[in-house]
């Protein structure tokens, strides 16, 4: 059986601007009907990616295809791409009806073709009676939803986002991602979505491409980010709060996989993971910590400690907790819970057993030099 072409791919791509940046030898398959979420922090590269897959930059070498097109030099209107800003982008003067409908009449389309695809955009994304509106009688999100409109009027198979939601507050952000999730869906488009937001990627995405420095850094599903991390860098990136990551100097030499430089050794636990007791007296598999404060949330709290020689952690734990600032406690974790990286290059170490009791350390460990690729 042949394996399907991907939908876009980018092969050994470079883009380097003077003062820096960029994307450095970047290769990516993309498959049909996927929705794909580059993620990272600022100067990473995403949005400069974003803009090749677009157009809007020339890729330095490499090549860049959609749909088994070499569009690597050729201009964004022969693309056979809808675009979504951070800043919608609508003409002010324009009702929603007229901003939807304008590329569409730029390019000629019948009255017929532009009169029924604007009623199926209105209906797709719920602006039936906002038609004659402009767009500052508009919300935040419902502004977000005609750029939408806009981008499926086009017809397109493939739309491009870049960070659409930074404008909307965190209520309307959930609603307009769910709404975006829902219209790819139900579409069957493209999508390639650019954001610095840990949970929009986690939330939406099929496929995550984490981002550092120009390079991909790690490329999967959500979950394979969130509980196999390829690097520290990912491992603190992703989750909320983050994963805590200390040397593993500052251990109790006992919970130290055997046989290993500690010296070059990073421990990494998620905050689910951490069992705390203010019960020190009794010898626990793990670590003494100093409580700095907490955070309730409702459903859960956040137990903010400091570990000496480190950065410190955060236990999540369920509930309502109460324990008092300067409180010593004692955190311990199940063996299988921990993560391990090389202190130097920060590549994963994976155990070689799978199961360990909840206060027995891992023995041994090989390293996971792999990087999942899409």
């Amino acid at each position: 059986m042949t394996a399907q072409t991907p939908f876009i791919q980018i092969k050994s791509v470079s883009r380097v601007f003077n003062g820096g940046n960029g994307v450095h030898d970047l290769s990516i398959d993309i498959p049909r009907g996927s929705f794909v979420v580059l993620l990272g922090p600022s100067g990473c590269g995403k949005s400069t990616t974003l803009r090749l897959i677009a157009g809007l930059e020339t890729a330095d070498q490499g090549m860049i295809a959609i749909d088994g097109k070499d569009v690597t030099n050729v201009p964004p209107s022969k693309r056979g791409l809808s675009m979504v800003f951070q800043s919608y982008a609508l003409f002010p003067h324009l009702s929603v009806a007229e901003n939807i409908i304008f590329g569409l009449k730029v390019r000629k389309t019948s009255k017929d073709e532009i009169k029924t695809r604007l009623t199926e955009a209105l209906n797709v994304t719920g602006l039936q009676g906002y038609e004659e509106r402009k767009p500052a009688e508009l919300s935040g999100g419902q502004r977000q939803r005609v750029a939408l409109a806009r981008a499926i009027v086009a017809g397109h198979p493939l739309c491009l986002m870049d960070e659409p939601l930074s404008n909307l507050d965190a209520k309307l952000r959930h609603s307009v991602r769910k709404d975006i999730r829902d219209l790819q869906q139900r579409l069957g488009i493209t999508v390639v979505y650019v954001t610095h937001d840990q949970t929009e990627a986690m939330s939406m995405a099929d496929i995550v491409i984490l981002m550092k420095d120009g390079r991909i850094e790690q490329a999967g599903h959500p979950a394979d980010l969130y509980l196999k991390p390829a690097t520290a860098f990912a491992a603190g990136f992703v989750g909320s709060p983050p994963m805590a990551l200390m040397p593993a100097s500052a251990l109790p030499r006992e919970v130290v996989p055997a046989g290993l430089d500690v010296s070059r050794l990073t421990f990494g636990i998620r905050p689910e993971d951490l069992a705390l007791t203010t019960d020190t007296t009794t010898k626990a598999w793990g670590i003494t910590a100093t409580v700095n404060g907490s955070e309730f949330l409702g459903a859960e709290t956040f137990i903010s400690v400091a570990i000496p020689g480190t950065e410190g952690a955060t236990a999540r734990l369920p509930g309502r907790v109460h324990i008092a600032p300067g409180t010593q406690v004692s955190l311990s974790w199940a063996g299988a819970a921990a993560h391990w990286f090389d202190g130097e290059d920060g590549r994963r170490l994976a155990p070689t057993t799978s199961r360990q009791s909840a206060r027995e350390p891992n023995t041994s460990i090989e390293t996971d030099t792999a990087i999942p690729s899409l």
